[in-house]
């Protein structure tokens, strides 16, 4: 990849805070991490696309995952959000479970091959229950980072 995990995901988009319990109110509870850092230049158009995506096919991938994710014009770099929710947030996930770990992907409408990149990264990497576990104890944003990094590169 041509993002270091610190660029991808600084540490004021990692929040170990818990989350809102409702799918669409979590996905704009991260939005809003990504549009308080100067990231996102139209929170409306960016949560239209990230509710879009989801009416189109679940991001709930399963084993207590979600990684909800846009491509749109209203950021102009790659960015990952993070939360973990200890009651779990239901995203109509594959397996029926709800998710614990919650990454955001937003990207710039023009970077499509980034966008998938990152995603299969982060969805490759998680399926190891020793990233999973990782976030789970993780207890600083620097810590969510240093699992990240050494699990994609």
């Amino acid at each position: 990849m041509d993002y270091t995990i610190t660029e991808l995901m600084p540490s004021g988009l990692i929040t170990l805070e818990e989350p809102p319990a409702e799918k669409t109110d979590a996905i704009e509870y991260l939005l809003d991490h990504i549009t308080e850092t100067g990231r996102v230049t139209d929170r409306e158009s960016a949560l239209s696309a990230l509710v879009q995506r989801e009416q189109e096919t679940t991001t709930g991938v399963g084993k207590g995952i979600a990684i909800p994710h846009a491509q749109t014009s209203a950021v102009d770099q790659p960015s990952v959000a993070f939360c973990r929710s200890s009651a779990g947030i239901d995203f109509q996930s594959m397996d029926g479970k709800p998710a614990h770990l919650v990454f955001m992907i937003l990207v710039p409408e023009n970077g499509s091959d980034e966008h998938l990149e990152i995603l299969s990264s982060l969805s490759r990497s998680l399926l190891h229950e020793e990233v999973r576990e990782g976030l789970y104890d993780a207890e600083t944003p620097t810590d969510v980072q240093a699992v990240i990094a050494e699990a994609i590169e």
